[in-house]
């Protein structure tokens, strides 16, 4: 029998991650996050890309034309939805996650969803936390970096 599990090796991967400008205070550490666990895991800094966007609804257009440019081995999509009064936050985040998962598919692409949904600022700082296990950007980065060596090791299956 043959398992195949990704591996938390980043040596040689080029990575961009797009985060959002809207609730900065919350995307700024899950930046932190993700880059903090990249490099740990050995992507080098001049491998990352940083690009912001206004807000979430933004994301996936930014991240289609970054995978189209064929110039990353997986992306990592970062921001903060957080509910309000009004039906807005269910279009944005949902939109956000339809087009950020059809990117995926169509560029058979790693796309790390470290977008918070959550009903109040506080449930979404508790999300953003410095330490790795509170961090939703640490966790997208690791399993951007960990699908892309699941997806060469099934396309190595045959050889």
């Amino acid at each position: 029998m043959q398992t195949i599990q990704g591996e938390f090796e980043g040596n040689d991967l080029r990575i961009a991650i797009v985060a959002t400008r809207w609730n900065s205070d919350i995307v700024d550490r899950l930046v932190d996050g993700a880059i903090d666990v990249l490099t740990d895991c050995g992507v080098d800094d001049d491998d990352l890309t940083v690009v912001k966007v206004p807000g979430a609804f933004e994301l996936p257009l930014a991240i289609d034309r970054l995978a189209e440019s064929g110039d990353y081995d997986g992306i990592v999509a970062l921001g903060a939805v957080i509910r309000g009064d009004t039906p807005h936050f269910d279009y944005v985040a949902g939109e956000c996650a339809k087009g950020l998962s059809a990117t995926a598919l169509e560029y058979s692409l790693p796309v790390g969803f470290g977008v918070i949904t959550a009903d109040t600022a506080a449930q979404a700082d508790a999300r953003a936390q410095p330490d790795e296990d509170n961090n939703k950007g640490a966790e997208a980065a690791s399993a951007v970096v960990e699908m892309i060596n699941v997806l060469r090791q099934i396309d190595n299956a045959d050889e």
